[in-house]
């Protein structure tokens, strides 16, 4: 239990899970009359906010370090998946479905464990909300590719979201215990 106090501790995650608890408080209290693309923007804000913790304070010691990271490194991208879809859910299911709001955890975990690998910790909610960002304004139709770039705003039930998702959850969790996050 004492080294799980010091990953805690060494990631800012009691910082980090405050944050997300009010970011997502403050997309619920603003959103009037439900809307799924303000329930994606909360599990963005969470995941951003929680995935800064995927780098240590030295990155120099995680590497020299004598126990296995890679199933810590997992559990941390599940973990952040996991947490940022229930703060959602816990304050409402009236924004989007459950399935939706699961989705779109594991699949901006995904994301930010890939940035995390890429460009550091620091940087782990860039591509979250730039995918957030960028397919907000896409215009929908009924054409795969468009399903697959705005997957974060497709219905729960729509295959290649799910897939999408899926991919990006496991390539960017995969990629980030493989690789190690950058400095």
């Amino acid at each position: 239990m004492r080294w799980l106090t010091l990953y805690a501790r060494s990631r800012q995650i009691p910082v980090a899970l405050a944050s997300a608890l009010v970011t997502t408080f403050a997309v619920w209290a603003i959103t009037d009359p439900p809307n799924p693309a303000m329930a994606a923007l909360s599990v963005v804000s969470a995941v951003g906010v929680l995935a800064i913790g995927l780098t240590g304070q030295d990155p120099h010691l995680d590497r020299t370090a004598a126990i296995r990271w890679f199933p810590r490194r997992v559990a941390h991208v599940v973990l952040i998946a996991a947490v940022a879809s229930a703060l959602l859910l816990a304050f409402t299911t009236d924004l989007a479905p459950a399935a939706f709001v699961l989705r779109a955890g594991a699949g901006l975990a995904g994301l930010a464990a890939l940035a995390a690998a890429a460009f550091g910790g620091q940087h782990a909610w860039t591509l979250p909300l730039g995918w957030f960002a960028i397919s907000f304004f896409i215009p929908r139709s009924d054409e795969v590719p468009v399903h697959v770039a705005t997957w974060l705003f497709q219905a729960p039930d729509n295959t290649p979201a799910a897939w999408t998702a899926g991919v990006l959850g496991v390539v960017g969790t995969t990629t980030y215990a493989l690789a190690r996050p950058r400095r």
